[in-house]
């Protein structure tokens, strides 16, 4: 058998003269899945009775039950639902913190077949290469992998952050002239910065635009949604309510309405789809979509999930399938390829029960998972996966000494604080006066702080280290600490003592990566990240059990907002303030404030 990839499917033009002979009966098909009932994404119904006819990896025909009279090798469906294969078009891998071919298993276990990945975190540690590498993994994982080209690396100007990578318009036109599979410039997370005009944002812009490219978005604020469609962006996952939803629509921008973990910040999908439900739009150019999922939830919420998710919401079960299909393929222009169970697409089909939840899954006409457990071929082809250059296994280069906290203010001063709120996207700027004291500790127990610290650990600085404080995290005791702070991918720290703040930072610095909590000197849980600081080497199950007890332990830490809305803490993009290596920065002022400033 070929290798179980995108490629295992021979291109459409190969194998036309012979989809026609068997779609006509002139020639056997390679499988027949027959006692089905199909949904078609097309018409937006459940077609009762029929049978599909597969050759090649590829379809050649549904018909009614029965047609077929020949030998060929048959499965028996038994009644339930076929649909196409779920097209999920904005992911990030990283965030899954497994590799493209670990994530394929979690992905078809949940029905996707197709994704959409947008690789910036990997881009904003090593760059071009590490763009690369995520491609050369995402071709020989079993699953189909399209790039949408980070566009936003760093995500702010170098007076404001130290990133590993520095993708230019000319680099991201390259990517884009090298690689077939990068369809889409991705996020445009610098949404201020388009609508004002800036220029290295719209030269970005351009490398796409100029060769065709369709350009996705992330924003924030009604008041932006005009210059940016203007700009050239035509989707985003970022419509966070029904109002800029709608605004998002009438300027011609694609919805993906982002379905998350309600305990994430990622579940928008309830209030922006009331678009539809209260306000009438139409859904033809709304999809639905993950965005980030670690380990743990990918396998629990997938984009099977989010499509539920959309029926609880008041769309119909076929209207919900094609927003999790086809609207996503249309709008890359896949829909020939994917999305749809017309003939000569690829044979990427999901059998459901009454529930819409995925039992089997059949990638390119090959059964990869049965009875909702992956079969012998794809579990042999998960266990031959890529492996990254050895420079992705080196990115955490921190100084031997480091300085985690401020200095104890010695007589009255204002701060900066970050106030935290869940989800966890949105950050407060709240200003609290500090009286003297003989140590932080009364501080903190006084005004509910702990300490928030960013290291810069590509190896481009001195040591930048920014000094902080969290207001509203929640954390009395010990420390926690992640080398995935977004989207320069910093380490970022929180913690009550310097000394379990020191615990986990060479613990990351020690296993090139990763999430921890430690409490009282000892690290009480760790997942280990060591490629790039934001994969891990081992499979999507092993990798969520480590998630789990790393979630156990961050909830017992006293925790008010998850770890992924901690990663978050430096995204210098979103309001209201955040810290980077280089300070507390205001945003959308774009401007770096001190720390304390005078009562």
């Amino acid at each position: 058998m070929a290798p179980l990839t995108r490629f295992s499917v021979a291109p459409l033009y190969t194998l036309t003269r012979h989809l026609a002979a068997v779609a006509s009966g002139r020639a056997d098909p390679d499988l027949v899945i027959t006692g089905a009932r199909v949904l078609s994404t097309y018409s937006e119904r459940i077609l009762p009775d029929r049978e599909i006819w597969i050759v090649g990896g590829r379809l050649a025909a549904v018909k009614p039950a029965g047609t077929y009279k020949g030998g060929a090798k048959r499965h028996d469906a038994k009644g339930g639902i076929i649909a196409p294969g779920l097209v999920d078009p904005h992911i990030h891998i990283e965030s899954s913190m497994v590799t493209a071919c670990a994530y394929a298993e979690a992905a078809l276990l949940n029905g996707t077949t197709t994704i959409f990945c947008d690789s910036h975190e990997i881009g904003n540690v090593m760059d071009v290469a590490g763009v690369e590498a995520m491609l050369e993994d995402a071709r020989q994982a079993p699953l189909s992998i399209f790039l949408t080209v980070p566009s936003t690396v760093p995500a702010t100007s170098a007076a404001l952050e130290t990133a590993g990578g520095d993708l230019t318009a000319d680099k991201i036109g390259a990517l884009f002239d090298k690689w077939p599979e990068a369809l889409a410039l991705g996020e445009k997370m610098d949404f201020v910065q388009v609508a004002m005009g800036d220029e290295r944002s719209h030269a970005i812009l351009a490398a796409a635009l100029q060769r065709g490219r369709p350009v996705s978005g992330h924003v924030y604020g009604r008041e932006f949604v005009s210059a940016y469609a203007a700009s050239g962006v035509t989707d985003t996952h970022e419509a966070i309510d029904r109002e800029i939803a709608d605004d998002m629509l009438e300027a011609g921008i694609w919805l993906f309405l982002r379905g998350g973990p309600p305990t994430t910040p990622w579940h928008s999908l309830p209030q922006a789809i009331r678009t539809v439900t209260e306000l009438g739009a139409s859904h033809k150019r709304i999809a639905v979509c993950t965005d980030d999922r670690d380990a743990d939830d990918l396998l629990l919420f997938g984009q099977d999930w989010v499509v539920r998710e959309a029926i609880k919401a008041g769309m119909s079960p076929e209207q919900a399938w094609s927003m999790g299909s086809l609207h996503g393929a249309t709008r890359f222009g896949v829909e020939g390829e994917v999305g749809g169970m017309g003939g000569g697409r690829r044979a990427d089909l999901v059998l459901l029960d009454d529930g819409m939840q995925p039992v089997n899954t059949w990638y390119g006409g090959e059964l990869v998972v049965e009875n909702r457990k992956i079969t012998p071929a794809l579990d042999a082809a998960l266990s031959a996966r890529y492996r990254y250059p050895e420079a992705a296994y080196h990115t955490v280069k921190l100084p031997s000494a480091i300085k985690l906290v401020p200095d104890l203010p010695t007589g009255a001063v204002t701060v900066n604080a970050i106030r935290t709120e869940l989800p966890g996207i949105t950050l407060g700027h709240e200003k609290i006066a500090l009286e003297p004291a003989n140590d932080w500790q009364a501080h903190f127990e006084r005004h509910g702080l702990c300490f928030v610290t960013v290291v810069e650990r590509h190896g481009k600085s001195a040591g930048n280290v920014a000094h902080g404080l969290l207001s509203n995290f929640g954390l009395t005791r010990g420390a926690v600490a992640s080398s995935v702070g977004h989207d320069s991918h910093n380490i970022i720290l929180a913690g009550v003592s310097e000394a379990d703040m020191q615990v986990a930072l060479r613990a990351l610095e020690k296993t090139q990566g990763g999430v921890c909590v430690v409490v009282d000197g000892k690290v009480t849980a760790m997942v280990e990240l060591p490629i790039a600081g934001l994969l891990s080497e081992k499979r999507v199950t092993e990798v969520a059990e480590e998630v789990k007890l790393m979630k156990t332990q961050w909830d017992a830490a006293g925790c008010t907002i998850p770890y992924m809305g901690f990663n978050l803490i430096p995204l210098s993009v979103i309001p209201e303030i955040r810290i980077t290596d280089k300070g507390l920065v205001l945003v959308p002022q774009m401007e770096i404030v001190p720390l304390v400033e005078p009562a």
